[in-house]
């Protein structure tokens, strides 16, 4: 049974076969427009919570990993403000978040979640190594980040939101929300607009400073908006999915029918038998 499911008989309410007081005559069944509502409906508020709060964390690598994305440029700004040297800047910055890494797996995290971050970095290292502009470790998270900005926004205009693409595999509705969870769908957009106008607006005031302010200053800026932007399109994005109705456990739907076809072929084999 998955964490979206109930026991048949909870879900209708009674203790009987027909979840009612014994005597009674079955309900009718649901209608499949009824499917999205019932399914919200069988879910237990705080599973449903608790299901999003998880599938947030496996996303977003959680308050940890905004962390771990924020030390590597902190690093690499404080070296550069006491010694004004790419080099050594780069090699500490690129050190710290290699540990952050091994740290990562070390303590059970996932090979995404612990070396993401290191190639971003080892990115920077390059382009700053390149130029011989210690901004330009910066440039390609702000590249990224408007990229990233303009995808939330566009996929949300064409009617599937970013969120959503990312966040349905890890609540087993893949992309049913599309079209049997409407308000689902809603709060996928809602979250994928939050997304893309705050890292829109972050990018209108960091690309204006990577060309006219100093370096170090420049740095410092980078590693105070780096934590506040996420946490806040987090935050909403949680807040809009717990809004929502419970997503549909496609999964689980699509097990229950292989189930369903065995049963069948097994009922339907000693009748061939005999025939």
């Amino acid at each position: 049974m998955t964490s979206f499911q109930k026991p048949a008989d909870e879900r209708a309410g009674g203790t009987g076969a027909t979840g009612g007081p014994p005597g009674t005559a079955p309900a009718p069944a649901p209608s499949a427009e009824d499917g999205a509502a019932r399914t919200a409906s069988d879910v237990p508020e705080g599973d449903s919570h608790a299901v999003t709060q998880a599938a947030m964390a496996e996303a977003f690598g959680g308050i940890r990993g905004m962390v771990e994305t924020t030390v590597p440029g902190l690093v690499f700004v404080l070296v550069y403000t006491i010694g004004s040297d790419i080099k050594p800047s780069a090699i500490a910055a690129l050190g710290v978040s290699v540990l952050l890494g091994l740290s990562r797996l070390i303590t059970g995290g996932t090979f995404k979640h612990a070396f993401s971050g290191v190639f971003g970095v080892a990115i920077g290292v390059a382009f700053a190594n390149m130029t011989g502009n210690a901004k330009d470790f910066y440039l390609p998270g702000l590249l990224y980040g408007l990229g990233l900005a303009l995808a939330y926004i566009l996929s949300t205009l064409a009617g599937l939101p970013l969120i959503g693409v990312i966040l349905g595999p890890l609540f087993r509705e893949n992309l049913s929300w599309r079209t049997r969870n409407p308000g689902r769908k809603k709060a996928y957009a809602k979250a994928s607009w939050a997304w893309g106008l705050i890292f829109l607006a972050k990018s209108a005031i960091l690309f204006p400073l990577y060309f006219w302010a100093d370096p170090k200053e420049f740095g410092w800026v980078i590693v105070a908006l780096k934590i506040p932007p996420l946490l806040l399109a987090v935050t909403l994005t949680y807040i809009f999915l717990k809004q929502a109705p419970p997503p549909i456990d496609v999964i689980a739907e699509a097990e229950a029918e292989e189930k369903a076809q065995a049963e069948r072929e097994k009922s339907d084999r000693p009748a061939a038998e005999r025939d």
